[in-house]
């Protein structure tokens, strides 16, 4: 199974996004660490990256996987590039990569 789960916004500021998003929606945003804070909500949630060494350009649409390993070779089989190898993070493993358009999109798996 694959699904979209979670979408990462970069960001400048990380207060004024997360008050955007907190006034704007009534999410709540929980920091981890003074450059990331996300909604905790389980369904689709949203990240704020204002680590502008690990922040993407755009929006990164981030799809769960069943099998990580497997998800790469079949993107790299269909003409995708892995432009971020398979790392880790507080809650599982992910990488990126670009679709034939361009869009640069994400696979993750949880722990």
């Amino acid at each position: 199974m694959a699904r979209l789960n979670y979408v990462e916004l970069p960001t400048a500021d990380i207060d004024a996004a997360a008050r955007f998003y907190e006034q704007v929606f009534g999410w709540t945003m929980t920091r981890f660490g003074p450059t990331y804070a996300a909604t905790m909500s389980g369904d689709t949630d949203v990240g704020l990256q204002a680590d502008q060494t690990e922040a993407t350009k755009a929006p990164l649409a981030v799809i769960e996987v069943d099998d990580l390993e497997a998800a790469l070779t079949a993107i790299e089989q269909a003409g995708g590039t892995v432009v971020r190898s398979i790392f880790a993070f507080p809650g599982g493993r992910r990488f990126q990569f670009t679709d034939p358009s361009g869009n640069e999109l994400a696979c993750v798996k949880g722990d």
